[in-house]
């Protein structure tokens, strides 16, 4: 009688461990070691054991550098040696657009009527030879993006076992680190404002992906399983076009999935989709994502107005605008398209669209310095990357390298053959930069 029972005993403890291993989050050696998502370990930006180099150029510190097809500003993840891209390639197939095709808008102008073919690439990390490449959809865009903008904005993340790459209205694509899909998931056509195009990444906690699905149509929350792309749970959401991307913490032994966008900044529980708090006070078009260090929550937006707040998370509960537990704001000089840094209890953000910068005191919100003009960059999309004691800010032709701290200074200006959109990533001793026609690897040789 004994031996079933102990052999059952054994085989539910082992089911239970092999569930908490499958459902077990990255951890921050997990980011240490590589990029896995958009914006690194808690949509911080940095990768403080990083140590890439100061100064480079195309004659110097290039380790390699490689042609990219089609178009994408989607920024770069990478597991192991693989580096993730996803790109828009046109082909030469034309087709008519129907007459209910986004309206003309001068603002952004971009349209085709070419199909193009939608791309995930996967490149070698030590030689940016090309490992594969999978095209996950090949159609028309009926939208149209701005002018500085792609269809390949938004930027796919990995579990480390699996490639999630998300196109908006193409869809989210599951593939194995092989390049085979394993299953896709279409949310149907977004309606952006202005026809500014798409750019809201997904985020993953354990068995979920979780998609912001904010336009000027019908809005929606989306918890998707893992496995296999169906819902979890799906809500509502009371909203216009955001770009921002999720961001998953836990608090008090939950999970939450918080989401930053114009009408109402929201806390939901990863499992139910339950709120569990909530605030006004951003601007509109909300694109930087939330941020987390020391249990701390910072919210962004610099559109029309701006808006900056520090949120004690461990007290949040029910609706928190106007209370203590927003630990303190700041009301001026906030980043529009790009999100901050948060490093070292440092936060560092670009005023606008500006070359132009300002850092605070995590904690405080205390000015260390603000407004420091950085020559050669008047407007900029990508994000500021963190390293070890350094900021990278890639823009037109340039790449700025900054000293982290509580002063300004600036260490170096690097010109390079190409324009920056995606924000650079750092993994160990090397920097990799998407460009609008090649992806760098910057590293001591």
């Amino acid at each position: 009688m004994k031996t079933p029972f102990l052999k059952f005993v054994f085989i539910s403890f082992s089911l239970f461990l092999f569930s908490l291993i499958s459902q077990a989050q990255l951890k921050p050696a997990d980011f240490a070691a590589n990029w896995p998502e958009w914006r690194g370990l808690y949509n911080t930006g940095a990768n403080p054991a990083g140590n890439p180099p100061v100064e480079f150029s195309e004659t110097k510190n290039v380790k390699w550098k490689i042609e990219v097809p089609g178009k994408g500003h989607a920024t770069p993840i990478i597991w192991g040696n693989q580096i993730i891209i996803q790109t828009a390639v046109p082909t030469d197939i034309t087709v008519m657009k129907s007459n209910d095709a986004a309206p003309a808008n001068p603002m952004s102008p971009t349209q085709t009527d070419l199909v193009h073919q939608f791309k995930v690439i996967s490149f070698d990390k030590n030689s940016g030879k090309i490992n594969w490449e999978t095209v996950v959809a090949k159609e028309l865009p009926l939208e149209r993006t701005h002018e500085l903008g792609s269809w390949a904005s938004n930027s796919p993340l990995t579990d480390g076992e699996n490639i999630f790459a998300f196109f908006g209205t193409r869809g989210l694509y599951c593939l194995d680190m092989n390049g085979n899909i394993k299953w896709k998931r279409n949310f149907g056509q977004m309606d952006i404002v202005a026809s500014f195009g798409e750019g809201s990444s997904p985020a993953i906690s354990r068995d979920k992906i979780f998609i912001q699905w904010d336009h000027q149509g019908k809005s929606s929350m989306f918890a998707l399983n893992k496995k296999d792309g169906t819902d979890a749970w799906k809500l509502d959401r009371e909203e216009i076009t955001s770009w921002a991307t999720p961001l998953v913490v836990e608090v008090n032994g939950k999970a939450q999935v918080i989401t930053s966008a114009t009408n109402k900044v929201r806390s939901y529980d990863s499992e139910t989709g339950q709120i569990i708090w909530e605030c006004t006070g951003m601007t509109k078009n909300v694109i930087p994502s939330p941020m987390l260090a020391d249990g701390i929550l910072y919210l962004m937006s610099g559109f029309r107005g701006n808006a900056i707040k520090a949120i004690d998370l461990a007290k949040a509960s029910g609706d928190i605008t106007g209370t203590p537990t927003i630990l303190w704001e700041y009301n001026q000089d906030a980043s529009y398209t790009p999100s901050p840094v948060l490093m070292d209890g440092k936060l560092y953000f670009l005023k606008g669209n500006s070359g132009v910068i300002s850092c605070l005191n995590a904690k405080d919100g205390k000015v260390l310095y603000s407004n420091q003009k950085l020559d050669g960059i008047t407007n900029i999309f990508s994000s500021p990357t963190g390293s070890k004691d350094r900021i990278y800010i890639a823009a037109t032709n340039v790449v700025d390298v900054l000293k982290a701290g509580a002063e300004f200074s600036l260490l170096s200006k690097n010109t390079l053959d190409d324009t920056f959109e995606a924000s650079p990533v750092v993994v160990g001793n090397e920097l990799f930069l998407r460009g609008y026609k090649y992806l760098y690897c910057i590293s001591e040789k």
